[in-house]
């Protein structure tokens, strides 16, 4: 897999940690190990100005995904073919905020952003119930796969 993560913003992140999260979630995904993809963090100025460009919608957001190929999962006989799966933005600020309501760490939250955005580059919505429960259980069951496989590393 081939992972940039590129820290824009002024707060220090462990991208190894996300980099690893990747290449976990999209195996989990099965998708091919020649795919692409980019991790952007950048300040709340920043994710402003794209959330607007993009979204339409006022203030900074978590995280934007920005699929390329627009590659679906694969399945263990039939991986996803190599390409270009995208960019995903993710906002520091935003995160350590929303970790403090959760009670979490900022790390933590980011790697469920990334989770997240990764899921979007992969086809994957939540705009209704259905989609919403498929998508964030897969969501759960790659950052419990992931705890449990940091914690043997």
């Amino acid at each position: 897999m081939s992972i940039e993560v590129n820290n824009e913003s002024a707060i220090a992140v462990d991208e190894a940690a996300l980099q690893r999260l990747s290449v976990y979630a999209l195996e989990a995904m099965h998708v091919h190990p020649d795919a692409e993809l980019a991790i952007v963090l950048v300040d709340e100025a920043a994710m402003e100005q794209l959330h607007v460009q993009w979204m339409d919608e006022p203030g900074p957001t978590d995280v934007l995904s920005f699929p390329m190929d627009e590659l679906r999962p694969g399945t263990e006989d039939q991986p996803t073919p190599a390409g270009l799966l995208g960019d995903i933005v993710l906002c520091p600020q935003v995160a350590q905020a929303q970790a403090e309501t959760a009670g979490h760490s900022m790390m933590e939250e980011l790697l469920l952003l990334t989770t997240h955005g990764i899921l979007h580059l992969l086809g994957f919505d939540h705009a209704e119930p259905e989609e919403e429960k498929e998508m964030f259980g897969i969501q759960r069951d790659i950052l419990v796969g992931f705890s449990m496989h940091e914690r043997r590393r």
